[in-house]
């Protein structure tokens, strides 16, 4: 057994800093990277992809970013473990072992976690009685049937270290926990049982500060965001894990960023609910129980998390079609830049109801005055410039898309001093809604599947 393992986080979502892998690889000693790409709109867009190219459904970005720290990867012995297989991570292992062989790499395996994909299950599903209805608002799930795009179970930790214990230098998951991604190397090498629950939390733990990336090493920093130095090259955070369960977030030296005792608990706070019962597939974890203490520069313990068995369940990540909606931006200047952004929005309205448009929502910001604040913005005596933002939501197609030909004519046929029109009409986009679910873990079974040079 190691007595520590350095593991690093190489991306916080699909569309990340592309740089932070490669200098998480190339800048100091790490034995893991996880890299986190999914969110629960990003599975139905590569949905969408799979069936246009059933070769396609996954961030692409990994295989070129494979190409560049692969040969990195494979003569420093760091194992990669992800999420990026999306709905699709079969495919996405090919292509990589595709880019391992032009590299001319001749040994090298990876680990496919498969079996998270419910979509064509879900008739199925209902038939043995599983409503898989909605965790926040109790409906079936037969209300959006025709509608869904994706519906992916939260596997957790334990089928990425099964992957690991076959050899795996990489493992390649769908819709996994993104805490599952830190906690599997920690249980891999340190030899946890499933019943470790203390041990289990606290890498849980360590797995939520490494998820978003950047976030916790100084990115996106509200206590003192000024003081964070050379943030153009910020390094992203590592967690430094012990057998004990306690960590230390640390990052590479000589990189920007911060590692502070605030970062790291900017980031703790940051997207749960019941801090009491931090739920996933592996555990749930106490967050109120942390300790966290400054041990150094830019080296953060983080101990004596509290954890407690999993549920039975597994959370369903859903997500349908729900409609249809546009977006149209008209720039006012000086003088009464924000009074002719008003009326132009009056007319726009006015005319829309002339047409008997119907519409679910219809939103307005004026950019530059409370678009962020909304009602408790203070006033502006006098604005040099607001831009206005109008947006429309419906089921009906044509009401969007009619509502796209009402933006340009504000031009010439609204109040004076615009600009700012000059990428045309806006177009209808479909809304994509968010659906969670539970489902028992006795009918989602996880399976490894292996893939290698060699």
């Amino acid at each position: 057994m190691k007595d520590r393992v350095r593991i690093a986080s190489g991306q916080g979502f699909w569309g990340d800093l592309l740089t932070a892998p490669v200098d998480q690889v190339t800048k100091g000693p790490i034995d893991y990277m996880m890299m986190d790409y999914l969110a629960e709109v990003t599975m139905s867009i590569m949905q969408k992809q799979k069936r246009k190219d059933p070769r396609l459904g996954y961030a692409k970005d990994l295989v070129e970013l494979m190409e560049r720290i692969l040969p990195v990867c494979v003569e420093k012995n760091i194992r990669i473990i992800t999420n990026g297989g999306g709905v699709n991570p079969v495919s996405c292992s090919e292509a990589i072992l595709e880019t391992g062989k032009k590299l001319g790499i001749k040994k090298f395996k990876i680990g496919v976690v498969v079996g998270d994909d419910i979509l064509d299950r879900i008739d199925e599903l209902r038939k043995q009685g599983i409503d898989l209805k909605n965790m926040e608002t109790g409906e079936s799930v037969d209300t959006v049937r025709e509608r869904l795009q994706s519906a992916n179970a939260y596997f957790g930790a334990w089928p990425v270290v099964e992957a690991l214990k076959q050899g795996a230098h990489m493992v390649i998951t769908g819709r996994t926990t993104d805490t599952g991604l830190t906690l599997a190397p920690m249980i891999h090498e340190f030899d946890w049982k499933q019943d470790e629950w203390d041990k289990l939390a606290g890498g849980t733990v360590a797995g939520h500060i490494l998820e978003c990336g950047g976030q916790a090493s100084g990115g996106n920093f509200s206590a003192d965001w000024k003081a964070v130095p050379d943030l153009a090259h910020i390094g992203f955070p590592i967690a430094e894990a012990y057998p004990n369960g306690d960590i230390v977030i640390t990052k590479h030296e000589n990189t920007g960023g911060l590692v502070t005792v605030q970062s790291v608990k900017e980031q703790l706070v940051y997207e749960i609910g019941d801090p009491r019962q931090y739920i996933t597939p592996d555990c749930i974890a106490d967050f109120t129980t942390i300790q966290i203490e400054q041990i150094g520069k830019d080296r953060v313990k983080v101990s004596r998390v509290e954890g407690r068995p999993a549920t039975e369940f597994y959370k369903v990540s859903m997500s349908y079609l729900d409609g249809y909606t546009a977006f149209g931006n008209l720039t006012y200047s000086w003088p009464d830049a924000l009074e002719k952004a008003r009326k132009a929005d009056e007319v726009l309205r006015s005319r829309l109801a002339d047409l008997s448009l119907k519409f679910e929502e219809i939103r307005t910001e004026y950019l530059g005055y409370n678009s962020s604040h909304g009602s408790i913005a203070p006033e502006l005596k006098e604005a040099n410039e607001v831009v206005l933002r109008v947006g429309v939501r419906s089921q009906d197609y044509k009401a969007v898309e009619r509502f796209g030909k009402e933006i340009a004519p504000l031009v010439l046929t609204g109040p004076p001093s615009v600009t700012g029109f000059g990428g045309g009409r806006p177009k209808p986009s479909e809304v994509i809604s968010y659906w969670p679910a539970l489902i028992p873990k006795s009918l989602v079974k996880p399976e490894v599947v292996i893939k290698e040079i060699g």
